[in-house]
């Protein structure tokens, strides 16, 4: 799995990386013979959210991103750093 500010990339292995999802996501797109403007026809996102994506944008919204990489049989998701632990309190 990828490891990128907390979100992971389910099935692949593990790599921090800067930038990782712009990589990533230019690389399965250009794989499928796709344009920008196809990959979000087919995503149901804007064409600015995957250029945004591409050019390394730090904030995404992880439902759009999640449109997007399961396109490619990806999801992204939440995980702890190393050595972070819950901070809310048990009833």
């Amino acid at each position: 799995m990828y490891i990128i500010n907390n979100l992971y990339l389910i099935g692949v292995n593990m790599i921090k990386n800067k930038g990782l999802f712009s990589t990533f996501l230019k690389q399965k797109r250009k794989e499928t013979n796709l344009t920008q403007r196809e990959l979000a026809q087919k995503a149901g996102v804007g064409l600015r959210f995957i250029r945004e994506i591409e050019q390394g944008k730090k904030t995404l919204r992880l439902d759009r991103l999640n449109a997007v990489l399961s396109l490619f049989g990806y999801q992204a998701g939440p995980t702890r750093s190393e050595g972070e632990t819950d901070h809310v309190k048990k009833g």
